[in-house]
């Protein structure tokens, strides 16, 4: 009896890692250059955008932010609820639900991060502005 719970608990965690696993992505810089330069991001750019990322997300897709005014960032961009997406239906800016953001297809969240740079510029993101202008950039040349 004692084994079959034991089996039970380790086939619950291991489905659960793989659900997880399977549902979001981090990436490293290189892949995260190399998917850039994929979606056309000026390759000038590329660098500050992966600075803009591993501030924002640590490169996670699945990174969630509570932020102590009631809004909440999603994804590899943390992009917020309070302008560009909506909790559980598409609305905000870029018409999206938040959660879409939060798997490793990136897809909807650069048609959204490009929205979002060009009315603000990297000036849209803390992140950014706080740890990567006027500073080094992470070099990417041998992605």
């Amino acid at each position: 009896m004692r084994l079959n719970v034991l089996k039970i608990t380790c086939l619950v965690f291991f489905t659960t890692l793989l659900i997880n696993n399977a549902a979001g992505k981090i990436f490293t810089r290189c892949q995260l250059a190399k998917e850039l330069a994929k979606h056309k991001f000026p390759r000038s750019f590329i660098s500050n955008w992966v600075c803009l990322i591993e501030n924002e997300s640590g490169r996670s897709t699945t990174k969630v932010t509570q932020h102590p005014n009631l809004t909440t960032s999603y994804g590899l961009f943390q992009i917020n609820s309070k302008e560009w997406c909506r909790r559980g239906r598409k609305a905000g800016d870029c018409n999206m639900k938040c959660e879409d953001f939060l798997n490793d297809d990136i897809t909807d969240d650069i048609r959204c991060a490009r929205l979002m740079y060009d009315r603000h510029g990297f000036l849209g993101w803390s992140g950014w502005k706080n740890k990567c202008k006027g500073r080094t950039l992470p070099d990417v040349s041998r992605c």
